[in-house]
């Protein structure tokens, strides 16, 4: 059976998809932006885009039952290369802050156009619920 995940504790998604997905021990969590749910609003900078966008995807991950401990997989969409220094730094503070086991998620890093021009990073996951 295949079950949605919602919360408010992170932006809505649009109508034709959902913030997550679980079937069975798979979790996938859709791609989110630094958006802040609360005023759907977004900062101009990298880093504090990068820092909601995780803080966005730990929303709904504890929505489902889950954490970043979880994660196996992250993939990174940067709209610009020249970005990448700061989100890889904002990036690397939060897994450790929430990853306590030290075993890091694999990941992507792509540099294609985003849905929203306010939008710098957007990332998804994907994660084992056990």
């Amino acid at each position: 059976m295949k079950t949605r995940i919602a919360t408010d504790a992170a932006p809505a998604p649009m109508p034709v998809f959902s913030q997550a997905v679980r079937k069975g021990p798979l979790l996938a969590v859709s791609g989110q932006g630094g958006a802040f749910p609360e005023t759907g609003e977004y900062s101009t900078d990298v880093g504090e885009q990068t820092r909601q966008t995780l803080e966005n995807l730990r929303a709904i991950l504890t929505a489902a039952g889950s954490s970043f401990e979880d994660v196996i997989m992250l993939r990174v969409y940067l709209t610009t290369r020249d970005d990448f220094a700061a989100m890889n730094a904002v990036y690397a503070i939060f897994m450790d802050e929430h990853i306590a086991s030290g075993v890091l998620p694999s990941r992507t890093t792509v540099f294609p156009a985003l849905p929203l021009p306010q939008m710098l990073v957007e990332i998804d996951a994907l994660a084992v619920v056990e």
